[in-house]
């Protein structure tokens, strides 16, 4: 814990600030959403479908948007982004305990989409800008630190003030945004950005966008890492639909250790991993060794079997797993995301990153769910273990080729 603390307190206070409030924020949303479902369900009385649709529409909303707010961050700034999505959150979620119409939760859920599309690549590339090259790996592992501690506390807070109501909930969550807000006005340096471009600013953009499309590396890495996007969600899929056909109705206690020991795991592996990473191997093979052990992390659950105790444990084993091999690959994953854009745009590369990644999540449910379906308990474990591989495989390739090395000539031309 004392190395914990020196390590944060040898960044720049900026840089200490954008990480407690991705923590606070991890605790306002995880504090809230676990829970929206039930409220809807049950508390509302909503036909599953329209609960489906509600839930939709966030994702939806966050994932179809983040090109856009990483854009608006590049352009007008990341603190005014950080900021405008922190107020719109606080308005969402307070919205979220006081109406119950359709179109009303339809327009907060996708109001807290937004807020996320706003200031996630916000935060990002604020954060790669105030650590510097030389620390960027190392600061982007702490923040990983700080943003699985939220996942961890935040729905055991929900799970507490739910012993009032869903209403408290949500005020709570919406104070958490409403003083992160001033929090980031009063105490975040304002950065100018550096990329906004005299030009008018539907023909910037258009530039901007062009330039990202032109960068082959970049979207190469891009898609060879949509499957740890994939695998890392399984936590929220593939081992509660595990853990159902099991345990039955202690389902949701079963669910919420393997939250936690995803989380603990990652708290505890997340600075020794990267330590250790950044003394023994380049960050392109640290990112495929991450891939191969998320990948790796299914292969415990192929023998199946409905002894309870031992299905226990492949289910915890495969959740820790995936959590260790993501916190390895994680800042190198980020810090290559900054210098494929040749350090320029970075606001824009995270949310297009974002974006590919978001789109691949959505597509990698659809396949899980499908392949649930056929009723062969072996079938979707092995394709999971398999894309982790795969995509190992993939990036090991770029690495080999020098496409992760630096971004190419011809792209950092024309920016």
């Amino acid at each position: 814990m004392k190395s914990f603390r020196s390590q944060v307190a040898s960044f720049p206070p900026a840089v200490r600030l954008l990480m407690a409030n991705q923590f606070a924020i991890n605790l306002g949303f995880y504090m809230l959403m676990p829970y929206l479902a039930d409220h809807l369900a049950h508390g509302l009385g909503l036909a599953a479908w329209t609960v489906g649709l509600v839930l939709g529409v966030r994702n939806l909303s966050q994932q179809g948007m983040f090109l856009i707010g990483g854009t608006l961050a590049d352009r007008y700034g990341c603190k005014p982004m950080i900021m405008t999505g922190c107020v719109l959150r606080t308005l969402a979620f307070g919205l979220l305990g006081m109406v119950e119409s359709l179109p009303a939760l339809i327009a907060a859920s996708a109001a807290t989409g937004l807020a996320g599309a706003l200031f996630n690549p916000a935060v990002r590339a604020y954060l790669a800008a105030e650590a510097g090259e030389e620390r960027r790996v190392e600061a982007f592992a702490t923040f990983n630190v700080f943003y699985q501690a939220g996942i961890l506390i935040g729905p055991l807070a929900g799970l507490a003030l739910l012993a009032w109501d869903f209403r408290a909930v949500c005020a709570t969550a919406a104070i958490v945004f409403g003083l992160l807000a001033v929090l980031q006005w009063r105490a975040l340096p304002a950065r100018p950005p550096k990329d906004r471009s005299a030009e008018p600013a539907w023909r910037a953009v258009a530039a901007d966008w062009r330039t990202i499309a032109a960068n082959r590396p970049f979207l190469l890495f891009a898609v060879a890492m949509t499957g740890s996007y994939v695998l890392a969600f399984q936590v929220y899929l593939a081992l509660p639909l595990r853990a159902g056909d099991l345990f039955g109705e202690q389902t949701g206690v079963v669910t919420g250790a393997i939250f936690a020991v995803s989380a603990l795991a990652a708290l505890s592996g997340q600075l020794r991993l990267t330590a250790w990473a950044k003394r023994t191997m380049p960050g392109p093979r640290a990112i495929t060794w991450g891939l191969a052990v998320m990948g790796a992390s299914f292969l415990p659950l192929l023998p199946g079997g409905s002894h309870r105790i031992l299905a226990g444990v492949a289910l915890a084993s495969c959740a820790a797993l995936l959590a260790w091999g993501g916190a390895l690959l994680y800042p190198f994953e980020m810090d290559t995301v900054v210098r494929l854009s040749g350090d320029r745009l970075v606001a824009t590369y995270y949310g297009a990153y974002n974006t590919v990644s978001g789109v691949a999540i959505s597509l990698g449910n659809l396949a899980v769910g499908a392949l649930f379906d056929t009723g062969v308990s072996w079938l979707p474990w092995l394709a999971l273990a398999a894309t982790g591989f795969a995509c190992a495989g993939l990036v090991a390739r770029l690495h080999r080729t020098g496409h992760l090395t630096a971004p190419r000539t011809e792209v950092a031309a024309t920016v």
